[in-house]
């Protein structure tokens, strides 16, 4: 009898409160989002809030950790917050194929600030668990608590990052820390050593490390589909493997149909930088079940491999169900008709903040989308800077 695989989870819905960019926003989540806006609109900004909670319950995180990886309660509040300076964050967990954001499993909300000591001190910390069946909300956690005002020290901990406060809720904790986050640097792959000691870099430091600690069978089941998908923009490729040196140093290695009757070997020192961040990206959909968080993905991609990528990524999710948070300025990416209005949402800075809809909420775009204009071609014409007409005159 198969194993029956356990469900997977994603984001639902997102609210922010004088978070970095956003003095206020309210997104419902699909399966995928594209994030697009213009440069400094807060795209890193917004999938820093999925990497925050993650680091909230991961190995050496809590609350303190990471409010200080990002400067401090004063680098994270928008600067626009004036009469309400708490900094507020709720999010929603459903199960990936559930299609109405009010079904949802878990509510998660924080909201702190910071002390004389400049501390992050919680404010209010609260979980939710929904019945599916009933629809009955159940609240499993309200903080402040009495022991809290008795105790003033104890609001620089959430009760999600401490094991022997979050039984009733530790699968909100798994999930969050099963968020996986990346952006290939292919110059940290080649030269390893300078992320000696850090385990799941996001900037793929311990990428090979990564390959090498999966068991043989799986890695060799992922490497072949990698390399099937790798031969639409790499046509030559015919095989990827893990190879190690006269020392046990992990190496990537891909052969290449050329001249030779047996083709030509290529370790990761010798790759594009494409083929590397193609490989990563590959890698990383592969591995694990949570949410991914990608910060450009187009980047050293020719532009008709870039147009294939949405639907890489709803091949991978057909298998998976993972749920893939992209951040992207790429129009070629964005041109798959596949994308629908309401997985692409865009950021417009205004004067103190950025405003985030989804183009399928935006009057304008209706209109637009009645004509059978693409959403994110509708999303890139919002994006494009003003007066940037001017930019050939640089140097006049």
């Amino acid at each position: 009898m198969a194993k029956e695989r356990p469900p997977t989870y994603r984001f639902s819905w997102l609210r922010l409160g004088n978070w970095k960019n956003f003095l206020r926003a309210e997104l419902p989540l699909g399966q995928r989002v594209f994030l697009v806006g213009p440069n400094a609109s807060g795209k890193s900004n917004l999938l820093d809030v999925f990497r925050f909670l993650r680091d909230l319950v991961s190995e050496g995180g809590g609350l303190q950790a990471a409010v200080n990886r990002r400067g401090g309660v004063k680098a994270i509040r928008c600067l626009a917050a004036r009469q309400y300076p708490d900094i507020e964050m709720a999010v929603r967990i459903a199960e990936a194929e559930a299609d109405d954001p009010s079904e949802f499993l878990w509510h998660y909300e924080l909201v702190f600030n910071q002390d004389s000591r400049r501390r992050a001190v919680i404010k209010r910390e609260k979980v939710v668990r929904r019945n599916p069946t009933t629809g009955k909300e159940e609240i499993l956690l309200e903080r402040p608590t009495h022991e809290d005002t008795a105790d003033p020290e104890r609001l620089t901990q959430t009760h999600l990052e401490q094991i022997t406060m979050n039984q009733a809720f530790r699968e909100v904790a798994l999930f969050f820390a099963s968020v996986r986050y990346l952006h290939i640097v292919p110059q940290l792959i080649r030269e390893p050593d300078r992320s000696v000691g850090r385990k799941h870099d996001p900037y793929g430091g311990d990428f090979l490390e990564q390959i090498a600690r999966t068991s043989e069978k799986t890695r060799n089941a992922w490497l072949r589909r990698i390399r099937e998908a790798l031969t639409v923009a790499v046509p030559q490729l015919q095989e990827i493997e893990l190879w190690r040196d006269e020392r046990g140093t992990p190496h990537l290695r891909a052969k290449y149909e050329n001249w030779r009757l047996r083709g030509a070997w290529q370790t990761e020192e010798q790759l594009s930088d494409g083929t590397l961040r193609l490989l990563g990206l590959l890698w990383s959909l592969l591995e694990g079940r949570g949410p991914v968080l990608l910060e450009e993905p187009e980047l050293s991609l020719h532009p008709e491999v870039i147009r294939y990528l949405p639907q890489m990524f709803a091949r991978v999710q057909s298998r998976t169900g993972r749920q893939i948070l992209t951040s992207t300025h790429s129009a070629e990416l964005l041109q798959d008709e596949g994308i629908a209005p309401e997985e692409v949402v865009l950021l417009q800075p205004g004067r103190e903040a950025t405003e985030v809809r989804r183009v399928a909420d935006i009057q304008e775009a209706k209109h637009l989308l009645k004509g059978g204009i693409p959403a994110g071609e509708i999303a890139v014409s919002f994006t494009k800077p003003e007066r940037i007409e001017q930019l050939p005159r640089f140097g006049e």
